[in-house]
């Protein structure tokens, strides 16, 4: 397998959900400082110019939460999705809502171009930022952690997910002090292997 990735990114999530299943695969970085996501060779891997891509026999997968589904269905002895039907519901539950809305908020503070052509409407994104990203926190530590991980005590295809969204908290100004839940959270997942990889790899920052 071959994971295109940008550091940083939500590609990481699924970087450390390869981790967690102890699956090899090969990383490349897309080089975004300077724009090869927007050229031609890229897109023919990925036409939507956006990260990850995984390079699988069947072809090539994009999208965090399938990637995420296939890397469970590749190594179902890692359990990173639970057999209780109504668990693994809970689970995508807390993806969905990461894909549909804190992922959507943060997005506004650098790709405004997305959605307004008027550079001004694109300021008044990103000053919208550390509000709606401090009110995805609050949900997030009210209602997505059932434990010191999103199911409870075991881990699963949500937690590189949410770890990878949360890291941009403190970039998108959001002052992590109110949000116990979630501090706990990031100590228990940056001392997993898993992350210290993705870290080791230059994948994300240490956060000491």
């Amino acid at each position: 397998m071959q994971l295109y990735y940008a550091p940083g990114t939500i590609s990481i999530a699924t970087a450390i959900a390869l981790n967690e299943a102890g699956l090899a695969y090969e990383a490349i970085n897309v080089d975004f400082a300077s724009g090869e996501q927007t050229k031609p060779a890229y897109h023919a891997i990925n036409p939507k110019g956006r990260v990850p891509a995984l390079v699988v026999d069947g072809g090539i997968l994009t999208e965090t939460g399938a990637l995420l589904d296939y890397v469970a269905a590749r190594a179902p002895q890692a359990g990173l999705v639970p057999d209780d039907p109504v668990m693994a519901a809970r689970m995508r539950e807390v993806m969905y809502y990461l894909a549909s809305t804190m992922h959507v908020n943060h997005a506004h503070k650098m790709r405004g171009y997305r959605w307004a052509d008027n550079k001004a409407s694109w300021q008044d994104m990103t000053a919208k930022v550390p509000q709606t990203m401090a009110e995805s926190a609050a949900f997030v530590e009210a209602n997505c952690l059932r434990g010191p991980f999103v199911l409870g005590n075991t881990p699963s295809l949500a937690d590189p997910y949410l770890f990878t969204v949360c890291n941009w908290l403190p970039g998108d100004e959001v002052d992590l002090t109110p949000f116990p839940k979630i501090r706990a959270f990031m100590a228990q997942m940056q001392a997993r292997p898993s992350v210290q990889k993705a870290i080791a790899d230059g994948m994300l920052p240490n956060l000491g």
